[in-house]
């Protein structure tokens, strides 16, 4: 049976109002992190689409402005006379069709607002756009995007208008007769919204799905990067309830001891007349509990150094064979006080760590091992060689150990129904913190004749925090 106090107490209401608070910060923290991760992504994608559509918006604007210069060249020729041809018989005005300048309409202005234009070609409704004319006399050039309206079938073949997006670059050009004309250049940008219009659909279609996938990704990661943190917030709640239950524990282990002093002192001090031998018993009574309160408060001291790392280890080649017979025989006496056969079979077997921390392993395991023996009962110890250290077993022939009570054995202060006492409750949980720094494992199970066993695995070497 294991050495201890009390069983595991059920979760209070306190640590689930923090575990739930810490759910919820949790869940807050994911949050920001899917938003933030989400919200970033978005930015991002907002600035490339933004320089992408308007790097693509300025490169078709240049290809158009270039055409349209290229034509205004060809009506300059003309109006300055570096073309052959009058002005007024049409040439280079009108639409084109075909060459740098293709797709174009060109038209010049006089100083009176006459147009000229090629003879028999019709204007577009909104041509010449006066405000370019105006713009361009002041300040010499003028280009602009606009709208002309020309007639058009809608939906079911009724006659509607309607818009076309246009450039138009309007300059002022001196003929060669003195006269200043502004000569205005119109293009179509049909193809040039057209694509602009896809490229924002895509942009737009494609910045939407890569923010969904961003999200989902961001959910995932961010689930996956808070299970440290969430882990680390439950062993800090462990912790805590560890602490409490350990201060809790400690007042109810130190109660007893200080009940039955605070009895014998009072009994001392209502027979403080009388010779010693007849008062002796209560003198015993005060000794046994100083002694055990001194081993309580060595134990409970030597378990908050070790929590915080306050006690270090040697770690030196050691024979864990003599190691064990050194502990055996130390708890020679104990076992003969209550009947039982200690039987000792140690193998030289060398490990790593420090010999006194290794014989109170021994100790403790052999004091629980006899504690919970019957009278004439046995009790093993053994040691073997293996290929990667040591092993220690400690066997008893107690009634064995419930399968509910395994999982709490290193327990500080934990308790079965029926343990016996004079222990100090921490027993094995120093035994369990004495492996762990020798970087070892101990595991307990039941014998298949009846009794516990206790093995303690311990690597050769390099097995101890210092």
């Amino acid at each position: 049976m294991p050495d201890g106090i009390l069983p595991p107490t059920e979760t209070s209401a306190p640590e689930l109002a923090a575990e739930t608070a810490d759910s919820r910060l949790v869940r807050h923290v994911r949050r920001n992190l899917v938003l933030w991760s989400g919200g970033t992504t978005l930015v991002i994608l907002l600035i490339l689409a933004a320089a992408l559509y308007l790097a693509v918006a300025g490169s078709l604007a240049s290809t158009a402005t270039a055409q349209l210069d290229n034509r205004f060249d060809q009506v300059k020729s003309s109006l300055t006379g570096e073309r052959p041809g009058p002005p007024d018989e049409g040439g280079p005005y009108g639409f084109l069709f075909g060459g740098g300048g293709g797709g174009t309409i060109a038209l010049a202005v006089d100083q009176d607002d006459s147009v000229l234009t090629q003879r028999g070609f019709h204007l577009p409704d909104g041509l010449p756009d006066m405000d370019a004319v105006a713009s361009a006399r002041a300040h010499g050039r003028d280009v602009r995007t606009a709208s002309l309206s020309a007639p058009g079938v809608g939906p079911g073949g009724v006659s509607a208008t309607t818009q076309t997006p246009v450039r138009i670059l309007t300059e002022n050009v001196q003929a060669q007769g003195g006269e200043t004309y502004a000569v205005q250049i119109v293009g179509d940008r049909i193809a040039e919204q057209r694509t602009l219009d896809v490229m924002l659909a895509v942009l737009l279609v494609g910045g939407m799905v890569v923010v969904l996938v961003a999200f989902g990704f961001g959910t995932v990661y961010a689930r996956r990067a808070l299970v440290p943190i969430r882990e680390s917030l439950a062993s800090q709640r462990a912790s805590l309830r560890r602490q409490r239950e350990f201060a809790a524990d400690a007042s109810h282990e130190l109660r007893t001891p200080l009940t039955v002093i605070r009895s014998s002192v009072e009994y001392l001090e209502r027979h403080r007349d009388e010779p010693v031998a007849t008062v002796g018993s209560a003198l015993e009574d005060i000794d046994d509990e100083v002694r055990h309160m001194t081993a309580i408060v060595e134990d409970l001291l030597l378990l908050a150094r070790s929590d915080s790392g306050a006690v270090a280890l040697e770690h030196v080649p050691v024979d864990l064979g003599d190691v064990a017979a050194d502990g055996a025989s130390a708890m020679g006496k104990p076992a003969l006080d209550r009947g039982v056969l200690m039987v000792v079979d140690p193998q030289p077997a060398v490990v790593a760590g420090d010999p006194a921390r290794l014989r109170q392993l021994v100790m403790i395991l052999i004091d629980n091992a006899i504690r919970h023996s019957p009278a004439d009962g046995r009790v093993g110890v053994a040691v073997r060689a293996e290929t990667s250290g040591a092993s220690l077993v400690v066997e008893d022939d107690g009634p064995g150990i419930r399968p509910e009570d395994l999982p709490h054995l290193f327990e500080r202060f934990y308790r079965a129904p029926g343990a016996p006492g004079g222990g100090t409750g921490l027993g094995l949980a120093i035994a369990a913190w004495i492996v762990d720094r020798h970087g070892g494992r101990i595991d307990v199970s039941n014998r298949a004749e009846g009794g516990a066993r206790f093995v303690v695995s311990l690597p050769a070497s390099g097995g101890v925090a210092g």
